[in-house]
């Protein structure tokens, strides 16, 4: 079995004769297959079997031929061991029903146990490792965003009680922020021994805070975790989320190899907010999807031809897929993105050959 590695190297901004593709939140429930298996098992419950959660995670790396698996799980999963009962309601997103509001609430958080509490989503991993003809993305939710669900009870639109924690007790928040960042570390290095190839840190809403904010409150530790993983030599992706093409020129110093942009920054603009350290990874708009497939290849080709002019360039969404997107057109994506960038980058090089 030939092991197809495109997407190792361009996240380490090497030569690749194509662009890697794969899509957040590919293992989902745009997929008929994965709504079946729903019927009978709730999110949390799959992820409590490896084997079906493996084989949720390994579903759109056959039907949809892309570059890379991401571990089906939840980024909720870790904060189970550390004290905070959830659930994932319908329509809803993670209920919390201990909601943290205060230093005691902070204090009672414990240390993460992957091996007692998590054992489950390490075996998934574990299997995948031995199944994959692939690179495995193992992910973790960011410090901010776990916070923001913790505070709020729920997901929220404006994060008044996480902002009210931020400006009113700082110290609290700071502490809180130290901790979830223990759990994001000791997590994610457990996922690299146990086989993951590559991890991404979600930072879905971080792009509620103005940068100031961001520098100040949360920056600092997303610095550390990724300081603390850098004796890894797996490729780390921090994605910021939606609505954080501002941010951008604070992430100069973060010892990450990938860093995704949603569809509200241009790819070339996204490389010039980062100084063009990182490879990059995006960024169609999800809802693009809907429309008819010449209009979805006119947008992934603009992508493409900006993603190819560095080293280092991903295909993916701007952020996760949505139920109602079609199984079929994903399939015709990929193949599109494969076969034109793989033309694309030839005329390039016979290009650069040409005026040497």
């Amino acid at each position: 079995m030939s092991y197809n590695d495109r997407f190792i190297r361009a996240s380490m901004k090497e030569h690749v004769d194509r662009v890697p593709v794969w899509y957040m939140r590919q293992a989902g429930r745009y997929d008929p297959e994965y709504r079946k298996i729903k019927e009978k098992y709730s999110l949390l419950e799959i992820c409590k079997q490896p084997e079906l959660a493996a084989e949720v995670t390994l579903m759109p790396v056959r039907k949809l031929g892309v570059d890379a698996a991401i571990l089906y799980s939840d980024i909720m999963n870790p904060v189970a061991s550390i004290g905070i009962d959830f659930d994932i309601v319908a329509n809803i997103g993670p209920v919390i029903h201990n909601p943290i509001r205060s230093a005691a609430d902070v204090e009672r958080l414990k240390p993460i146990d992957v091996e007692g509490d998590l054992g489950h989503v390490i075996e998934t991993i574990r299997i995948l490792d031995r199944e994959l003809d692939v690179p495995l993305i193992t992910f973790a939710g960011a410090p901010f965003t776990i916070a923001s669900y913790l505070i709020e009870g729920r997901p929220s639109k404006n994060y008044l009680s996480t902002k009210e924690m931020m400006y009113s007790e700082p110290k609290v928040w700071h502490e809180l922020m130290r901790k979830l960042g223990d759990m994001v570390i000791t997590y994610l290095r457990a996922h690299v021994a146990a086989g993951g190839k590559a991890f991404q840190l979600f930072d879905s809403w971080v792009g509620a805070l103005a940068p100031a904010d961001f520098k100040r409150f949360v920056l600092p530790t997303i610095e550390r975790i990724f300081d603390e993983l850098s004796d890894l030599p797996q490729p780390k992706i921090y994605f910021p989320g939606v609505s954080s093409g501002e941010l951008l020129p604070e992430l100069h110093n973060l010892k990450a190899n990938v860093i995704g942009l949603d569809w509200r920054v241009s790819i070339p603009e996204g490389r010039r907010r980062l100084d063009h350290k990182f490879a990059v990874q995006g960024n169609l708009d999800p809802t693009i999807l809907t429309a008819p497939m010449s209009v979805i290849e006119s947008y992934a080709a603009e992508i493409i031809d900006q993603g190819i002019t560095d080293p280092g360039f991903i295909f993916n969404l701007g952020h996760g897929l949505f139920p109602e997107a079609s199984l079929e057109k994903l399939a015709e994506l990929t193949a599109f993105i494969h076969t034109y960038s793989e033309k694309a980058i030839k005329a390039q090089n016979k290009g650069a050959t040409s005026n040497v």
